[in-house]
């Protein structure tokens, strides 16, 4: 397992996004230096944990628990037999491109240090919006990436420390719960049923949806 790029993404003014400005930072591209990797503080402050990437919409991206979001290799490639098109490494919007990692089956709390600094650990998985689809200007994409569930996933930064393209990924903790990225995914999505198992995962899930998942266990039962 490794890390195959390191991606960064500047500001860049599109038609496509909500944000209050206009510009989004979504197209990453590889980097070959080192890159320095933080917590970036709570969302609505923090941004990108990348030192030099771009979070231009901090109501719905960056912080803590949205600090570094990866995206398989694998799935990458998938995507391209699908669409019929080339995918490049940061184009999906990732700070890291993996190789040899089931993100989909990663489970929240998991672990991974990469090189010899980096400790990052699974929150959630990736909830596609407006601007993702308008950047690829794939035709009913967020249907589509929600339907396919191969959502890469969201990491908080537990050590920092510099990262760069071809070091190694060790996972070097997983949880016993069970509560995958996957599984996550579709709870906040499709299967809201499923929130009350997500709980098992206590404070390792985001705020959001360890929020949205007690919320929905609280509920006056009919």
């Amino acid at each position: 397992m490794k890390l195959l790029s390191v991606n960064l993404g500047r500001p860049q003014p599109v038609s496509y996004t909500d944000q209050p400005q206009g510009v989004t930072g979504i197209d990453k591209k590889p980097t070959d230096g080192p890159v320095r990797v933080i917590a970036p503080g709570p969302k609505g402050e923090g941004a990108s944990g990348l030192v030099g990437d771009t979070v231009c919409d901090l109501r719905h991206h960056g912080g803590d628990d949205q600090a570094v979001y990866a995206y398989a290799r694998e799935d990458l490639d998938d995507w391209e037999r699908e669409t019929g098109r080339s995918l490049t490494n940061g184009c999906f919007g990732e700070n890291l491109t993996t190789d040899g990692l089931d993100l989909s089956g990663a489970l929240i709390g998991e672990r991974w240090r990469i090189g010899d600094e980096v400790v990052l650990e699974v929150t959630s998985g990736r909830i596609p919006c407006r601007t993702f689809q308008g950047h690829l200007g794939e035709r009913g994409w967020v249907k589509r990436f929600t339907q396919k569930g191969a959502t890469g996933a969201y990491l908080r930064v537990i050590e920092p420390g510099q990262v760069r393209a071809g070091d190694p990924i060790e996972v070097v903790h997983r949880p016993g719960h069970g509560v995958t990225v996957a599984m996550q995914f579709r709870a906040v999505t499709a299967e809201r049923e499923l929130l009350p198992s997500l709980l098992a995962a206590g404070e390792a899930l985001d705020a959001e949806t360890l929020a949205a998942a007690r919320k929905y266990t609280a509920r006056p039962k009919d």
